[in-house]
């Protein structure tokens, strides 16, 4: 008997009887490995100046250390749901985990930028490959409530994550020092990525019975990865003041389009799709839930790099005290993410609009106060406006994770879940440049205080905008 069938049975065994009674240990695993991925998204905010200064580069070449990360993690999710959905969560992070850890390395140790920029493209793709494989596993292993806890917790990992990250690169530069002190950002993955590589050999399982047809959809996945390379570089280049990237943003409808087609003609002849795109129709609230996802990531993350350059730009704090005055957001998203997951099968979407609702009223509130205020008294506006952020942020992520995915099939979990993922990664690197260029060309003709108010109240109107689609969704 092969390894593949005894897993198999295994599994369908394991079914039978009830829930893997390690179930939550597996989580556990899987957090962790979907932590790192995603707090190497925004660590290196508060990076950007001391690998400049360290590499002797330009402010271009560094924006693609950040830029380039977000590109290629975008570009692989879907890709690395499908497979493993065919082949097996465990198979996939595996793999992930052994080409994150070795890229993580290759950027901390790299003698110059061109090597720098190059590692994280690397180190971007691989974690594409490991994040989808935790909402995968939570379709696979949970049911009923406990799966809105397992969400629950998931979003929690990834509020907490993007908002830890600028408190926790600070800390770690402050300690090692500006100049070569980015490179433990990176170096600090190798110890833990051993220790998941281990605990994920022993817990997470292998393929899953009736796993379905393990053929991957090349075309597909090339039409996928155009349509997000069309979308996200002219985002990532136009920061580096090159503008002809922008010309590419007309082939994104052309290449989106074309995947459709084909995902549907792969359905039609019997093919296993990447994405199987009628589920956008027939899945009740996974379109709208694309949607929200990816216009609150939008407005999310472009209120905290904004408000992170500007409290270091204009009032020349170091990254250490910028992060900490940011760190309510995660104290709120921490608190109220895991309590979202646990009552959201029982309130439903109506959850996600009042949490939207307090997410819009958060930023409000700092974007009309913060710049009114001397440094000395900014706490008083930041800790309780941004914890009441976090607190709706952290009731938004979860949710719509579950909302979206309830009615999906297990099998084709890792696709849809990195589907959603690929919407936020998209929502992440758009808000990022756009609430940036907004920032900078207001200060051309106002105040910095005033440019940071016009980028704030910007995102608003995206957070606005979530909270129409999450009305609507409710409302059917």
């Amino acid at each position: 008997m092969s390894e593949e069938t005894a897993e198999a049975e295994q599994r369908t065994s394991s079914d039978a009887d009830g829930p893997d009674p390690r179930r939550w240990r597996i989580l556990g695993v899987s957090l962790l490995v979907g932590f790192m991925a995603l707090l190497d998204v925004s660590i290196v905010n508060v990076a950007v100046p001391s690998m400049q200064e360290g590499l002797h580069t330009s402010a271009g070449t560094v924006q693609w250390v950040v830029s380039g990360y977000a590109l290629t993690f975008g570009l692989t999710l879907v890709a690395g749901g499908r497979l493993g959905d065919a082949y097996g969560r465990r198979r996939l992070m595996l793999v992930g985990l052994v080409g994150f850890t070795c890229s993580s390395a290759f950027v901390g140790l790299a003698p110059s930028a061109g090597v720098v920029v190059a590692a994280r493209l690397l180190q971007g793709a691989t974690a594409g490959l490991l994040t989808p494989q935790n909402s995968g596993l939570i379709q696979q292993l949970f049911r009923g409530p406990e799966r809105g806890r397992a969400f629950g917790l998931f979003g929690f990992t990834v509020s907490v994550s993007s908002a830890v990250g600028p408190v926790l690169g600070g800390l770690i530069l402050s300690i090692a020092g500006p100049e070569n002190g980015w490179r433990y950002l990176f170096l600090i993955n190798l110890p833990l990525g051993l220790v998941a590589l281990v605990l994920v050999a022993r817990l997470v399982p292998g393929r899953a019975a009736a796993a379905g047809d393990a053929r991957i959809d090349v075309v597909g996945a090339a039409l996928l990865g155009a349509t997000v390379i069309t979308v996200l570089f002219p985002v990532v280049s136009v920061e580096g003041e090159r503008y002809w990237p922008l010309a590419l943003l007309v082939l994104a409808p052309v290449c989106g389009w074309g995947f459709v087609r084909w995902e549907r003609r792969a359905v039609a002849r019997g093919r296993p799709p990447l994405l199987d795109v009628s589920l956008l129709r027939r899945v009740r609230g996974y379109a709208g839930g694309l949607a929200i996802g990816g216009l609150y990531f939008t407005g999310f993350t472009g209120t905290l790099l904004v408000t992170s350059y500007y409290l270091q730009d204009a009032l020349g704090f170091g990254p250490l005290h910028a992060g900490l005055l940011l760190s309510p957001f995660a104290v709120g998203a921490a608190l109220s993410a895991p309590a979202a997951g646990r009552v959201v099968n029982d309130v439903g979407r109506l959850i996600t609009v009042i949490a939207l609702t307090v997410v819009a009223l958060g930023v409000a509130v700092t974007a009309l106060a913060l710049p009114l205020l001397s440094p000395g008294h900014l706490w008083w506006v930041s800790v309780p406006a941004l914890l009441v952020a976090g607190l709706g942020g952290g009731a938004v992520v979860s949710p719509n994770m579950v909302l979206s995915l309830d009615q999906v099939p297990p099998r084709m979990g890792g696709a849809a879940g990195g589907a959603l993922q690929t919407g936020q990664r998209i929502g992440s690197s758009v808000g990022a440049a756009l609430m940036m260029t907004v920032y900078t060309f207001a200060g051309l003709h106002v105040a910095e205080s005033q440019a940071l108010r016009i980028a704030l109240l910007s995102a608003v109107l995206l957070l606005l905008a979530a909270l129409v689609m999450a009305v609507r969704d409710w409302r059917s």
